[in-house]
């Protein structure tokens, strides 16, 4: 009797256990579980980011590999269409298509060196040997506008900026700005290293991509369990739509952009009008901030040539906001990607602030990235605790009336 009431005891207590809260919302509880790996996962993120030195090799390679990697990536999805569609209507091996693209792309480079770059040196040159003179009206226009008491200390801020840019933008002090900046010699070699490292293996690595890229994925996933494959195959394909569509997006747009303020800005007769229209486009390249810091430069040259030529400039940005907003970002993006302005904002602030001008370029695709493995996971737990979530073919009377008849 007493191994009985003992045995009849244990299944007393394993029962009030199982029925516990602790159980069911703690040990029995995926979330729970996942909130705890979570939680894991930060505290040894924590601890590894105080041992930074274990890491350094790591970071090195990174560093070789990520610059070539990023521009043989950009080029992969502005090419790989165009290489698709050639392989589907003439059935020609794709290494064939490949080498013909690779040829007609060296050839448009070497148009470009010959005919664009003198002149976009030459504005250049002269934009940077007139700066000094350009910011100082504009900073005589601000001041007049903010000429109030109470504005002094805006006015020696924009006076100390002015001396600043002066100093760097002068052709005597150019050359002795640059070393200063990166400290040593050292620092230059590498930096120098590293270009010339990027120029070298980013047109293998683009060729190899184009060649095999449609078989990474398969690649990759052939490392994992086979009950795995397909779920990591999916998000693979997502970030890749996301990739693709945003940065033939941004980059079809800032094309764009780029022309319309060039013939603006010559129609309207301003100087620098080339370069000024590719700084605008690579300055788009940053999401609802580019086209407005791209102003910068050309209100200062507008307004150094006349106040009516400073109205002229602001027609035109008026104008390729319109041109822009309601033809080309529509035409091109259409509603991949759609993104809220305050995620966009927030994602650049803080991956500006973690990783510069970097982070400001490349934060959107990251986070794109992100949303799509938090997503999938999202949708894994939805589907795993249906009682949840309210789906479109329940309503929450329906759960109602189910728990009242229970």
């Amino acid at each position: 009797m007493d191994g009985k009431e003992r045995k009849t005891s244990k299944k007393s207590e394993a029962g009030k256990w199982s029925a516990s809260w602790f159980f069911n919302w703690v040990i029995n509880s995926r979330f729970a579980i996942a909130m705890l790996v979570i939680l894991l996962i930060s505290l040894i993120i924590l601890v590894l980011s105080k041992m930074r030195w274990i890491f350094s090799p790591l970071t090195i390679v990174l560093n070789t590999i990520a610059l070539p990697v990023i521009i043989a990536g950009v080029f992969y999805y502005i090419l790989n269409p165009l290489v698709d569609w050639a392989e589907k209507k003439y059935h020609i091996k794709r290494s064939l298509i490949v080498t013909i693209v690779f040829i007609v792309l060296a050839l448009f480079i070497a148009w470009g060196i010959g005919s664009l770059i003198p002149v976009v040196q030459s504005q250049t040159q002269d934009l940077l040997a007139n700066w000094p003179d350009y910011w100082a009206k504009l900073e005589n226009f601000v001041v007049g506008l903010f000429s109030a008491d109470g504005l002094k200390d805006l006015q020696s801020k924009l006076s100390t900026v002015n001396t600043d840019l002066g100093e760097i933008f002068k052709p005597s002090k150019a050359v002795n700005f640059l070393p200063k900046s990166l400290n040593s010699i050292g620092s230059i070699i590498s930096r120098v290293t590293s270009v010339i490292i990027a120029i070298v293996t980013a047109p293998l690595i683009l060729f190899y991509l184009l060649k095999d890229g449609h078989g990474l994925p398969d690649y990759l996933v052939g490392f994992l369990p086979n009950r795995y494959r397909l779920s990591v195959k999916d998000i693979f394909k997502n970030m890749n739509s996301q990739l693709s569509n945003y940065i033939r997006g941004q980059l079809g747009v800032a094309f764009f952009v780029a022309v319309l303020f060039w013939i603006g800005y010559m129609i309207i007769g301003l100087r620098f009008a080339l370069l000024l229209g590719i700084i605008a486009g690579l300055l788009n390249l940053i999401p609802y901030l580019g086209s407005f810091l791209a102003m910068v430069p050309a209100i200062a040259v507008g307004l150094f040539t006349s106040p009516f030529m400073l109205v002229k400039v602001l027609i035109v940005f008026v104008i390729e906001q319109i041109l822009e907003g309601r033809l080309i970002s529509p035409l091109i993006l259409g509603n991949s990607m759609k993104f809220h302005p305050l995620t966009v904002l927030f994602v650049l602030l803080v991956s500006g602030k973690i990783f510069g001008l970097v982070g400001v370029i490349l934060g959107v695709p990251g986070y794109a990235v992100i949303k799509v493995v938090v997503s999938t996971y999202f949708d894994w737990f939805k589907r795993s605790h249906p009682d949840l979530y309210v789906t479109e073919h329940t309503s929450l009377h329906d759960i109602s009336s189910d728990e009242e008849e229970q």
